[in-house]
């Protein structure tokens, strides 16, 4: 599940949804969505992987336009796993090269979009360059009121938990807390996404049904849905249809 795109010039620009008007529906706070597929998608159309993940980078600006729309609070996105860098060395040169060229002109398009961007996951590998884009594009966003959007990059869920509890370990060698004081809460709140509500509905296209080392702390009482759309054909229906199932769910967190 990679990310690329082709600049956020065009992130936000294209097609305009019909916002849902369902009284009855319930809109989960979280969604996360593992963007899987775009090499399949490439593969069928007869088109390079590459080719794929820019399908899928546009699919992403229009799901996150329409999620704005409804007024979804949170929205998490896999785009590059902590695993993906075993793919060949010449897929992930790609993935990042564009990477790169997408942030690059990212900081030219928030200025009429009340959407926050949030990067989670590790990024002492990536590029000094790349780094430095990303912090100025959350920078430039942090004060937008609108849909929280997290692009997970060089993600895993293992990493999170460990980059935690190395965390608070130092925090007990450093006499601020002792190992009594350590609670469920006290790990969520050294996570990637502190602060935030963890994930209602998590969606994963593409056929697979596994989780693939993603969110696994924050994803305790989260809803699962899968579907067989390849990411780069995934529509905003799909999307509806997935929180239409959602509402049939009956979330006991344990109780009766």
């Amino acid at each position: 599940m990679s990310f690329i795109g082709k600049g956020l010039n065009s992130f936000f620009k294209g097609k305009k949804h019909t916002v849902s008007n369902d009284a009855d529906r319930s809109l989960p706070s979280h969604i996360d969505i593992i963007m899987d597929g775009n090499g399949r998608w490439a593969k069928n159309h007869n088109r390079p992987r590459t080719y794929g993940h820019s399908q899928g980078s546009a699919k992403f600006r229009e799901i996150t336009r329409y999620c704005d729309s409804i007024g979804l609070k949170y929205l998490t996105v896999y785009a590059f796993s902590t695993e993906n860098w075993r793919r060949p060395q010449s897929e992930v040169a790609a993935i990042m090269k564009i990477f790169k060229e997408y942030m690059e002109e990212a900081l030219s398009d928030f200025t009429n979009e009340n959407i926050v961007i949030r990067f989670i996951g590790d990024r002492s590998p990536l590029a000094p360059e790349l780094v430095d884009l990303m912090n100025r594009c959350e920078q430039a966003t942090k004060d937008k009121t609108g849909l929280v959007c997290n692009i997970a990059v060089n993600y895993g869920g293992r990493q999170e938990i460990v980059f935690a509890a190395q965390r608070i370990a130092q925090k007990c060698l450093d006499g601020l807390i002792s190992p009594s004081d350590i609670t469920e809460d006290m790990i969520s709140s050294h996570t990637y996404t502190a602060g935030q509500n963890d994930p209602d509905l998590i969606i994963r296209p593409s056929g697979e049904k596994r989780i693939s080392n993603f969110l696994i702390w924050q994803s305790a009482y989260a809803e699962y849905y899968f579907d067989d759309i390849l990411w780069p054909d995934y529509t905003v229906e799909a999307l509806e249809e997935a929180i239409s199932e959602f509402n049939k769910r009956n979330r006991r967190f344990g109780g009766i």
